[in-house]
């Protein structure tokens, strides 16, 4: 039976409420939801306490369940407007890894985090029910067995009607989540935020892995092909043809030198054009960023994009039809200084900030 692991956590300042259903060792009693899909909760009043991570003013950093933002655990997603949502798997990486760790580290770095964002308006906790759903509980023996478990956990996810804001994880778990996407939505428009256009079609004769998940997206027909962008392509290559898959299928593709320097506004501009009303999905690797500013992930490419620039993509979707995201390739051995995660939490929480509904003040 498909479960979510998830720690206890203590209800945030504002949102009611105390820990609950623990057991010894703070791990949450299987509750509603999706480890229990015979039971179910109502989702919440429109004029009910919304869930609010606690102020640093009154309860300290270092106090609590590391969940992200702190905010409060919980089994099901029924309720919920959005959800953090960890996916602990990393082998379908194909040089250096460590990203299964990727959503516990991140989640420790979001204590940071707060719950407005000036520079925007944004007042996601003002507009949407939030927690953390906790992790799905992957096989890391077998990764198309991985791949079923986070399909089926995503398909229940969005039948509840929530968002799910996944903390990878390496990019292989795009693909499974897709699936869940499509099936509720149709064929999803993409913004996909990378070193590397994951289209290979296979290595060492197989055909998932981290390097392949769009590949098997097209074959899937689950992305409207002329609705996708891949930002921040570079790398050395073993052809010079490398984008021809990616351009042929009808992707913009857009270079890591053609970002260099640059406002990436002026772009976004012409994506949201491009994306129109119909859904889309936000997949941001942090190798897109250059490792000198996220040095812990698998692959790293050197002259890569900044962290103002990932602002400005993100902040580029504000208005646009977003149904998901994630951010993925967080490995945490690489990152000693923890500053990866800490850019991961901060680019999850802007991705929080673009969803529908939300308040801009």
């Amino acid at each position: 039976m498909l479960r979510l692991l998830a720690s206890g956590c203590a209800r945030g300042l504002g949102g009611g409420g105390g820990a609950r259903g623990l057991v010894p060792g703070g791990l949450a009693r299987p509750a509603a939801g999706l480890c229990d899909p015979g039971s179910s909760q109502s989702r919440q009043a429109s004029d009910a306490p919304r869930n609010q991570p606690p102020s640093s003013e009154f309860v300290a950093r270092s106090v609590g369940i590391c969940s992200m933002m702190r905010l409060p655990v919980q089994a099901s997603p029924e309720g919920l407007d959005a959800a953090f949502i960890g996916v602990p798997l990393d082998i379908g990486t194909s040089n250096r890894p460590g990203a299964r760790f990727g959503p516990r580290r991140i989640r420790e770095e979001s204590v940071l985090l707060r719950t407005a964002n000036p520079s925007t308006g944004a007042l996601p906790f003002q507009s949407l029910m939030v927690a953390d759903l906790g992790d799905v509980n992957v096989n890391l023996y077998n990764l198309q067995d991985s791949c079923r478990l986070i399909r089926e956990a995503y398909q229940k996810i969005v039948a509840a009607g929530c968002i799910p804001l996944t903390l990878g994880g390496d990019h292989t778990i795009t693909y499974p989540i897709l699936q869940a996407m499509a099936e509720k939505h149709g064929p999803m428009g993409l913004v996909h935020v990378d070193a590397h256009m994951d289209t290979a079609d296979k290595a060492l004769g197989e055909k998932l892995y981290h390097g392949t998940p769009f590949r098997r997206c097209v074959d899937e027909g689950l992305l409207d092909c002329k609705r996708v962008v891949q930002i921040g392509i570079r790398g050395s290559s073993m052809t010079l043809d490398t984008y021809r898959y990616s351009r042929s299928q009808g992707f913009r593709v857009v270079l890591a030198e053609d970002c260099w320097m640059k406002s990436l506004v002026p772009l976004m501009g012409k994506v949201r054009q491009q994306m129109g009303v119909r859904p889309i999905y936000i997949s941001f690797d942090i190798d897109g960023l250059d490792p000198a500013y996220a040095p812990g992930t698998g692959t790293p490419e050197i002259a890569g994009l900044t962290p103002s620039q990932a602002l400005e993509i993100i902040r580029g979707c504000q208005g646009l039809n977003v149904v998901g995201c994630d951010l993925v390739e967080v490995s945490p051995p690489y990152d000693p200084s923890g500053n990866t995660a800490l850019v991961a939490a901060n680019l999850l929480f802007e991705m929080l900030c673009v969803l529908p509904k939300v308040t801009v003040a």
